[in-house]
């Protein structure tokens, strides 16, 4: 379970990162709802201790037992099926401890572990058609259950962050172009479908579908639109430099009270205000290194395992950042998705640190390779 390292190896870069990132979410948290910093300091305090444990951990011993970890995701994922906590027409929160726990968000990284033992096993058989059948039934089970909650836009992403690992371990482009003449024209097409409000959409409920077709037709449908439109204006109102944290400027939005779940999902507005557009810009590029630190484990891992749960990690992150910046800033329809490290949760926070945990201990097993090469790399192992 545990081996001897050399500390020297540890890669405090992205620890520092880490630490920075998740002190600036409490700040801005701090901020928006001051009622909830006490909880994520808390929580920020239990995720930084796993994520050192987890980090010394050998990620071969957490690959070991892969099946393990699927069921116990199944298990989970039936349990908040059965007695969960619901909220605003979906069921996705089991109580452990007082903590609202949401099992899918742990669902994602347990998924690319498995994903990622798969695919090591049997990796010469990535383009092989029964083999991605049989990998698409596996990860397809949870995915099935996360969207019956209903979490569509959970599901979504794990698809999205799956598929990348799939892509990272030397998927065809053969299969790759004609996945996508397959699935473009079939989203544009259920699009419009939706957008039809004479259509029967049985395979989304009410609140789904409004989200949707208010982004498609905004100024015939206004069902969750106003929010997004607040927080632009938000955003906007924040220009370069912000109106300052913890402001009482009577023209605030956040102060008035128009940004709703100010210190969830729409914090990006929040920091937009208040920290103008350089805050904003300090954000995205804290994710970005964060991102780009996964990616550097993933070229310098010892192991096509240890590559892809980077790679998967790396996308974690990545997709789910660009989908809530996506939403506050109404490039996309509302999702309800957090912005990772900034967004109050302190499960979704401790999932978070414990991935960042795993990455860390796949870097600090790594090959020894010169900065110069790092990205002469690819990804096939």
């Amino acid at each position: 379970m545990f081996k001897k390292y050399q500390l020297k190896s540890y890669n405090f870069r992205l620890l520092v990162l880490l630490i920075i990132t998740a002190l600036y979410g409490i700040l801005v948290i701090n901020s928006a709802n001051p009622l909830y910093t006490f909880r994520q300091c808390f929580g920020f305090v239990l995720s930084l201790a796993v994520m050192i444990f987890v980090s010394f951990v050998d990620y071969n011993f957490i690959l070991r037992y892969y099946w393990v970890w699927y069921f116990f995701d199944i298990l989970l994922l039936i349990l908040v099926k059965v007695v969960g906590k619901s909220s605003h027409g979906a069921k996705r929160w089991l109580p452990v401890f007082g903590i609202q726990f949401q099992p899918s968000e742990l669902s994602k990284i347990i998924l690319v572990i498995v994903a990622a033992k798969l695919i090591s096993m049997y990796k010469d058989k990535i383009n092989d058609w029964r083999f991605l059948l049989i990998l698409a039934v596996i990860l397809g089970v949870p995915l099935v259950l996360t969207a019956s909650q209903p979490d569509l836009s959970t599901t979504i992403l794990t698809f999205l962050i799956l598929f990348t690992v799939i892509f990272c371990a030397g998927l065809s482009y053969k299969i790759i172009g004609l996945a996508v003449l397959i699935v473009v024209p079939l989203m544009v097409g259920s699009l419009f479908y939706i957008g039809n409000e004479n259509n029967n959409v049985f395979f989304l409920k009410d609140y789904q579908r409004d989200r949707i077709v208010s982004f498609l037709h905004p100024d015939e449908n206004d069902a969750g639109v106003y929010q997004q439109e607040y927080a632009v204006k938000a955003i906007g109102s924040g220009q370069l430099s912000g109106k300052g944290l913890d402001n009482d400027d009577p023209t605030s939005m956040k102060n008035a009270n128009y940004i709703a779940e100010a210190h969830t999902d729409f914090i990006f507005a929040v920091i937009g205000e208040e920290l103008g557009f350089v805050g904003c810009v300090a954000v995205v590029v804290l994710l970005a290194l964060i991102v780009m630190e996964c990616i550097i484990a993933a070229v310098s891992a010892k192991n096509l395992a240890g590559k892809l749960i980077c790679c998967g990690v790396a996308a974690y992150i990545g997709f789910q950042s660009f989908i809530n910046i996506g939403v506050v800033t109404h490039i996309l329809p509302n999702t309800g998705l957090p912005l990772p490290f900034f967004s109050y949760g302190i499960s979704s926070l401790l999932i978070l640190f414990s991935s960042m945990g795993i990455v860390l201990n796949i870097s600090l097993q790594r090959n020894v390779i010169k900065d110069d090469e790092i990205f002469a790399k690819d990804f096939k192992g």
